[in-house]
Order: C-alpha cells, then sequence, then structure tokens
C-alpha cells in the first residue's frame, strides 16, 4: 500500500504545546530556557500571539562567543545582536512557516528547500503549532507498519 503524503495535513502532527518567548525576554531568560529545556529554538511572539521570529542556538552561541571571535569574523548581524539584550534585538526574522492545511510532502520539500529542521505553523500570522523534520519522519515510518 502506497501512502499519498500529499493527503496528510501538517496541523495533525504538529506540536501544539509550543515553548515561546516574549520579545522582550532577556537574554539570561534566554540561557534559563535553554538550559531547562534542551530545545534548539524558540519562537518569539508578540503579545497577541503573532510569530515575530525565532532564536537558534546558533544565535545565542554568537553573542556569548561575541568577544572571543577575532573582529574578521563578525558579521553585520554579530555586531547588531551583540548591542542588544532582548528577543526583538537579536532573533531571526522571517523564519520558515506554513499553513496548518500544509501537505505533509510540501512542507517536507520546503524544510529541504531552506536546510532547516523545522518550520513553524501559523494561522493568520499567529503561531499554532511546530513541525520538525523528526516529525515528519515519525510519522512516515508510523504509517508504513
Amino acid at each position: 500500500m502506497t501512502i499519498d503524503y500529499s493527503k496528510l495535513c501538517v496541523a495533525g502532527i504538529m506540536a501544539k504545546d509550543v515553548v515561546t518567548v516574549g520579545e522582550n525576554t532577556t537574554i539570561t531568560d534566554l540561557l534559563e530556557l535553554f538550559g531547562k529545556y534542551h530545545y534548539h529554538s524558540y519562537p518569539v511572539i508578540s503579545q497577541t500571539g503573532e510569530l515575530l521570529g525565532i532564536i537558534n542556538e546558533d544565535i545565542v552561541l554568537e553573542i556569548l562567543m561575541f568577544n572571543q571571535m577575532p573582529a574578521s569574523g563578525y558579521t553585520h548581524l554579530s555586531v547588531i545582536r551583540s548591542c542588544s539584550d532582548v528577543a526583538k534585538g537579536i532573533m531571526m526574522t522571517h523564519p520558515v512557516t506554513v499553513p496548518q492545511d500544509a501537505s505533509l510532502s510540501e512542507t517536507a520539500k520546503l524544510m529541504l528547500k531552506h536546510h532547516v529542521n523545522r518550520v513553524y505553523v501559523v494561522d493568520q500570522g499567529k503561531l499554532v503549532g511546530i513541525l520538525s523534520k523528526r516529525d515528519i519522519v515519525n510519522e512516515i515510518c508510523k504509517r508504513r507498519e
């Protein structure tokens, strides 16, 4: 039996219980979250639930190591991020998003195209879930059994 993954929607397998941060979350609070939950990234949302951006381990590591890097290793983003101490100033804007009704196959293609391990599921700009490559692989394995 062949499974048509273009007919499976992300809404059925996405993680809905998402740990998020607000735009004014401090770097100190972010470090505590990274230590507590061991997630690789956190969505930054507005007070109304709109997805503004994400903060991932690369960003945090870049900030922590800023003074350790030679000046030639700085990018303009490194310098900008090092000047801010809240999520809004250090987040990566425009994360890869999909609607709830996106198919598993189109979402997987998007992840591969953009070299991302997770996409953020939005409904009218508001974050409603996260879907990772692992979620997709697990779902495919489950359906093949």
